[in-house]
């Protein structure tokens, strides 16, 4: 059973930042059991997903961003349940972050 007509699409977030609450914006596209697409934060440039996976309503995938010359990897897991993903990001600069996504 495919999700990818689930998944596939805009889904957007409110998420406090340092300087307040910001938009962030996933694009995604499923290919079999495969999930591409890409992140954008506020006014900040688009970052492409990568080792995207769907497995059933669970998905994960790995963002690398550069911050002052160095690289970090966020990881980002879930689950997809009619309009809404709810992933928990981990790697960043703080600890683990709930997020909620909710599809346009």
């Amino acid at each position: 059973m495919s999700f990818g007509a689930d998944i596939d699409g805009k889904w957007t977030a409110q998420v406090q930042g340092r300087n307040g609450t910001r938009t962030q914006t996933l694009m995604l596209k499923a290919s079999g059991n495969t999930l591409t697409g890409s992140i954008q934060e506020g006014q900040g440039g688009s970052v492409e997903i990568s080792n995207g996976t769907i497995d059933g309503d669970n998905i994960s995938f790995s963002v690398v961003r550069e911050f002052r010359q160095n690289k970090i990897t966020q990881e980002y897991k879930g689950v997809v349940s009619g309009g809404e993903l709810k992933l928990t990001e981990s790697g960043g600069r703080r600890g683990p972050v709930d997020v909620t996504y909710k599809k346009e």
